[in-house]
């Protein structure tokens, strides 16, 4: 079994629930936040969406400067949560594609994030995408699930039931 053929069943099931997370955003709500702090309702199920992009930046390129790459980035805004599935949907075509297509020697690979020039960390390919991309989606999942809780938006079931979906 090659690296990419063990990682993508858990890809396609992490993908699936972020998915079922990310069409419960209620329209209208884009601006809600549950602290001044907070990112918005809205930003963060665009965020989530475009997370699994960064498969691709990591298995095509050596680096990431962030700081740089932040001077001209603007996160499209949320238009509603149709078109943020629609998406997110054609990000992880994308993103799935790229880690199927990559051999093992790609995985190991140094990767580093950077910011205007220091690196931040550097780590192998795999970890890379596990830390940035597969972590870094479940911490915003986890935070979406309660602004959708926080707002009485039935909550799906993603590894076993909710009080919303009891199975």
């Amino acid at each position: 079994m090659t690296i990419a053929e063990s990682l993508l069943p858990e890809f396609d099931q992490e993908m699936a629930n972020t998915r079922k997370v990310i069409a419960r955003v209620p329209n209208g709500k884009s601006d809600w936040k549950p602290h001044p702090k907070s990112m918005a309702l809205g930003y963060m199920a665009v965020h989530l969406a475009r997370l699994s992009s960064w498969v691709n930046l990591i298995l095509t390129q050596d680096d990431l400067d962030i700081g740089k790459m932040m001077k001209t980035f603007k996160m499209p805004e949320f238009e509603s949560a149709e078109a943020t599935v629609a998406t997110f949907d054609e990000v992880i075509k994308s993103a799935r594609a790229a880690i199927a297509a990559a051999p093992d020697s790609e995985f190991f690979k140094p990767w580093s994030l950077k910011n205007n020039d220091v690196i931040l960390f550097t780590l192998p390919k795999i970890g890379a995408l596990r830390s940035l991309v597969f972590n870094h989606m479940l911490h915003h999942r986890g935070q979406m699930t309660m602004y959708l809780r926080l707002n009485d938006v039935p909550l799906p079931s993603l590894y076993g039931p909710t009080a919303d979906e009891p199975m």
